[in-house]
């Protein structure tokens, strides 16, 4: 019996000995016995007393929250140092207290609190209640950050990304809580907005091709199309960052959750009333915005532009670059030719302003008007000739002389020689202008034939004697009298027996208006005569004889 009795003290002894020994390298419980020169004595039973400094109950930046009496967890790292204390700390405590704490919290995907206490390279270092962990200056806020200042020391909640005990490593993410709270207040802002709903936005940022406006928590893209009605070429002629503006909720996807905002559909439609301020037809001033290949755009009211295609811009200059017409800002008059108020579309006139030059010729220069202007051009057919109102006359190959062929006559020509000329026609619809310089002075001609036709007798004046016959001139028009037709009598078909400078009547034979020729004979006019007088004086069969009917002619004609 007594043995048994020693046998159950030993084993309580053992235990006691056992609850008393607390392990090296493990957390045990402990009583706070005094408060002393910044440190707390804390009993850690089996007559074992150590030190903490009292810093190391407080959470950075905060006082110590400790009293005598309260029970605390620390760390015994040994049993005794040379002082005869036991090295405790309640810093280790509080670390293997916070890393069981985290593991857990990693583990559910929980979120955990802590306070930014330091800046490190790369981030800043993050209190989770003992454990310390780094948090990348990435993960510290949706948009990065410049000053982290505001952040510092306060109790928030972060994510852990991840943990390694053994390397003592913890990386946190205050981003990713943001994020998620954001995606929450986003639903719910999206949630109260409808489309066509006015609402009222600060603008945060400014691109090439509109700005992101922050409507509560969420941003809507307010594209630079749908600013104003007029062109707009970059947002910031419009706005500027921080400024709160009215727009209107144009669309929202549900899905990607982005939002289309617009500021011009909150103001009225110039083209609503286009049609009635822009009848057809009508002038009015405008101010040349943009400058393409195929034309210009001319702005005639913010809000409303029209393109005056390269076709419409100038009467003269076909197949030139509207550039070189037009130059941008510049005010210009332009006439409303077409108004497509689906498409706001407006076609304008710019040449339409300024009268048709070939117009304000015909006017001007009537046919028959003769004209004076520089060879502009020398093709194969014809002299291209400047005219007033920048436009071109065209002197046909035919038109250029009386007397040459038009190859050969064009020959005498050069670009830059000053010309007269005929107006011979004008076609305003074609824009055609033909000319005549062989007309210049009249068809010499037609008028030194205008008087006589086949039959007529004229007198001819002598200007040279050939072999072959006489040359005469007939008002100015030269004339070649063949042997043959010097006279009915052979003995006197002499060229010889004339001298330059006589006068001779003749009988127009032919008028050739094409070669330009007379044909003329004394031959034909001398019997012309004698058929005359055989008329009036009886035939030759009736007895008289020739010589008696001419004598009694020529008596008469006495």
């Amino acid at each position: 019996m007594a043995d048994k009795m020693m046998e159950e003290f030993e084993a309580l002894l053992e235990e006691s000995f056992e609850m008393d020994t607390p392990e090296e390298g493990s957390v045990v419980k402990g009583k706070v016995l005094a408060i002393e020169a910044g440190q707390a004595i804390i009993d850690v039973g089996y007559k074992m007393e150590g030190r903490v400094e009292l810093k190391e109950f407080a959470n950075p930046g905060e006082a110590p929250e400790i009293a005598v009496g309260d029970e605390v967890e620390v760390f015994l790292r040994s049993a005794e140092n040379a002082k005869g204390e036991a090295v405790i700390s309640r810093e280790m405590a509080r670390r293997e207290e916070a890393w069981d704490r985290l593991e857990t919290a990693y583990a559910g995907e929980a979120r955990v609190e802590g306070a930014i206490f330091g800046r490190v390279k790369g981030g800043f270092t993050v209190d989770l209640g003992g454990a310390v962990a780094f948090l990348p200056g990435s993960q510290v806020d949706v948009r990065p950050v410049r000053d982290a200042g505001p952040l510092m020391g306060l109790k928030q909640p972060f994510q852990i990304l991840k943990m390694d005990r053994r390397r003592g490593n913890i990386v946190v993410s205050r981003r990713a809580i943001l994020e998620e709270s954001r995606a929450e207040q986003r639903a719910e802002v999206i949630g109260n907005l409808t489309e066509g709903q006015t609402v009222d936005g600060v603008v945060k940022n400014i691109t090439e091709y509109g700005a992101f406006v922050d409507l509560g928590g969420v941003d809507g893209l307010l594209h630079v199309t749908d600013m104003a009605w007029r062109r707009v070429n970059h947002p910031s002629e419009i706005l500027t960052i921080g400024e709160t503006i009215k727009v209107q909720v144009i669309k929202i996807n549900k899905e990607t959750h982005r939002i289309s905002l617009g500021m011009k559909q909150l103001q009225e439609d110039p083209w609503d009333l286009v049609a009635a301020k822009y009848p057809l037809e009508s002038t009015h001033t405008g101010r040349v915005t943009n400058i393409t290949d195929y034309g210009a755009f001319v702005e005639l009211e913010p809000g409303v532009e029209g393109l005056v295609h390269v076709s419409e811009m100038s009467w003269t200059k076909k197949n030139v670059h509207p550039g070189k017409i037009v130059s941008t800002s510049q005010e210009v008059e332009v006439m409303v030719l077409e108004i497509d108020g689906a498409k706001r579309r407006v076609s304008l006139g710019l040449k339409q302003t300024m009268r048709n030059p070939w117009e304000v010729f015909a006017e001007t220069h009537p046919e028959g008007t003769e004209v004076e202007g520089e060879v502009k051009n020398i093709t194969e057919f014809g002299l291209f000739v400047g005219l007033p109102g920048d436009i071109d006359g065209m002197v046909h190959l035919s038109d250029l002389s009386w007397d040459q062929r038009g190859e050969e006559a064009i020959q005498d020509y050069r670009k830059g020689d000053m010309v007269h000329a005929i107006v011979s026609e004008v076609d305003v619809e074609k824009e055609r202008i033909s000319l005549s310089i062989k007309g210049v002075g009249g068809d010499k001609f037609a008028e030194a034939v205008g008087g006589v036709k086949r039959g007529s007798i004229v007198t001819v004046e002598v200007t040279a004697i050939e072999d072959g016959g006489v040359e005469v001139e007939y008002e100015g028009m030269k004339s070649f009298i063949r042997r043959s037709d010097l006279s009915r009598d052979r003995a006197e078909q002499r060229p010889e027996r004339f001298s330059v400078g006589d006068k001779v009547d003749v009988r127009i034979t032919n008028i050739d208006s094409k070669t330009r020729r007379l044909g003329v004979s004394i031959k034909a006019r001398e019997i012309a005569e004698e058929k005359e007088a055989v008329e009036q004086y009886g035939s030759s069969d009736s007895g008289a004889s020739l010589g008696d009917i001419l004598g009694a002619a020529l008596k008469t004609d006495d």
